[in-house]
Formats: C-alpha cells, sequence, structure tokens
C-alpha cells in the first residue's frame, strides 16, 4: 500500500486557486481544471518561469502535494522573471471572483507581493480587492514576503487584515553557532508589525529547500522562501475544508490560531506559530 493510499484526506472535490507564474502540464500534477493566462493569453497551461509550477506541486501533485485530489485553478499574472503588473493581478483576482462557484474555489493561493511602506496602503486596490474575496467566503492564503527580518516587510496584500499571511520557519535554522539564540536569516520571511501596527504573519510553514515539482515533465527541484511555505498552509486548509465542507473561512483561521505549535519567537515572527496538520484535523 503506498503512502497516498494511506491518506484519510486529499483534498478531494475543494477547489484551490493560484497566482502566479503558471503551471507545467507536469505529469505528477493531474487536476488541472482552468487556466488563464494574463501575461500573453496562451490558452493551454504552460509556465516559463518553474515557480508557479513548484507551488501548484506542493498542493495538488501526487508524489509531493499536500492535497493530491484537490483540484487547480491557475493564473498566470507573472512572467518568466516573477515580475508583473498590479492590473494583472487585479484582473486575475477578479476572475477568480467570477468564476469561484463554477470551480468551487474555496481556497485562494497567493505568492505575489509588493513592499508596503505606508499606512494608506493598507487601502491599496491589491488589499481591497483580496478583502473582497475574503468576503465572498474563500480562504485566501497570501505569502508575507522575502524581506525579513526587519519588522514592517511584509508585503502587499499580506499586510490585509482579513487574509492568512504565512511566513517562513526552518528548524534547521532555530539556532546560530554554538546553540546561540535563534536569528532569522537577511532576505528571508517578512516580519511584522505592519506599517499599520497589525500583527503579521498569522502563522509560518517549512520554507527552506522545500521538494517539489519543476517545469519539465519529470522534472523536480529545491526552491526557498515564502512561496513555498504558502501552499503548504493552502494544501492543509483543502484537507480540512474536505473534512468539514461547511467551515467559513473565518472558522478556518480561527482553527489555525487554535492549531498551530507555539515556537517561541516574536509574535512577528511566528504569528500563532508553526502550522500542525495532525492537531489542524484532528
Amino acid at each position: 500500500m503506498n503512502q497516498r493510499s494511506k491518506r484519510r484526506y486529499t483534498g478531494k472535490g475543494i477547489g484551490v486557486a493560484v497566482l502566479d507564474t503558471g503551471c507545467f502540464p507536469h505529469r505528477d500534477i493531474r487536476h488541472i481544471d482552468a487556466f488563464h493566462d494574463f501575461i500573453r493569453n496562451r490558452s493551454e497551461p504552460y509556465d516559463d518561469s518553474g515557480h508557479g509550477t513548484h507551488i501548484c506541486g506542493l498542493i495538488a501533485a501526487t508524489t509531493v502535494g499536500m492535497a493530491p485530489d484537490c483540484h487547480l485553478i491557475v493564473g498566470k499574472v507573472l512572467d518568466q522573471y516573477g515580475n508583473g503588473k498590479i492590473p494583472h493581478v487585479l484582473n486575475a483576482l477578479e476572475w477568480v471572483r467570477a468564476n469561484r462557484s463554477a470551480y468551487n474555489i474555496r481556497i485562494l493561493n497567493i505568492s505575489v507581493g509588493t513592499p508596503a511602506t505606508r499606512p494608506e496602503d493598507e487601502n491599496s486596490p491589491l488589499v481591497q480587492k483580496v478583502n473582497e474575496l475574503w468576503n465572498d467566503g474563500i480562504v485566501v492564503v497570501v505569502a508575507a514576503g522575502n524581506n525579513g527580518p526587519r519588522g514592517m516587510s511584509v508585503t502587499i496584500p499580506g499586510i490585509s487584515r482579513k487574509v492568512i499571511t504565512v511566513g517562513s520557519y526552518s528548524p534547521a535554522d532555530a539556532h546560530g553557532p554554538g546553540g546561540s539564540p535563534y536569528r532569522m536569516k537577511e532576505g528571508f520571511s517578512g516580519c511584522g508589525p505592519t506599517v499599520s501596527c497589525i500583527m503579521k504573519p498569522d502563522l509560518v510553514a517549512p520554507g527552506s529547500n522545500i521538494y517539489s515539482c519543476s517545469n519539465s515533465p519529470s522534472g523536480y527541484t529545491y526552491k526557498s522562501g515564502t512561496s513555498m511555505s504558502t501552499p503548504i498552509v493552502s494544501g492543509a486548509i483543502a484537507l480540512l475544508l474536505e473534512k468539514n465542507p461547511s467551515l467559513k473561512n473565518w472558522e478556518v483561521k480561527l482553527r489555525l490560531h487554535d492549531t498551530c505549535r507555539d515556537l517561541g519567537l516574536p509574535r512577528n515572527q511566528q504569528g500563532w506559530g508553526m502550522l500542525n496538520v495532525p492537531a489542524l484535523l484532528s
């Protein structure tokens, strides 16, 4: 009996929208229900970067994914260099909103971010749009960005008070040389408070050297960052929603709050703590 057959929950029936560099039709990713290209208007799934495929694999790949039977709804909003334009992202968010019923989109995974420097950024179009999707009932899961460890380094739209903002943590980095106290790496997980003094991220998940699909038919690779931590959380939520499909998005957020494992770090580094999947599903 393989490991997948032992799983009680696999995300079956749950739609997960992913906005990123696209998704290569990897042999390990079997459920791409929809693909929309906001960059080049191509109709077939592709990924000229590999970043989005890595994220989709962490959510839904048969061998390495958290929820291999969930269904992906993919919007390509970033180019091969990982760059994008805010109008493309806004159009994609509206597309997700318009198609949420058709594809049973319960979760939206966003590993797209731009720096937040002013309190009024909390009212920026990106934050307003993800808040609208949250108000529609979608569980919006957003990366904290990789601009930490200084405070006020969480990116837009992760500064939203409503969405679930995910940072990165690696147990291997918990102590410095000789067992010295934990210190987050430069250029890694974004930390709060936000520019409006809101505690962020909400939680952390593994984000160092994470193994997932690459943009070749049978390839795999390692990547690091909050972009990788975010789909791990999204996949876990897909399992939770398969188990309890009637849960509201605020109830999902509360369940995460109540089940994360406290790492003993400052709240604006770890939020509620580390994602704890067994406790989340118990």
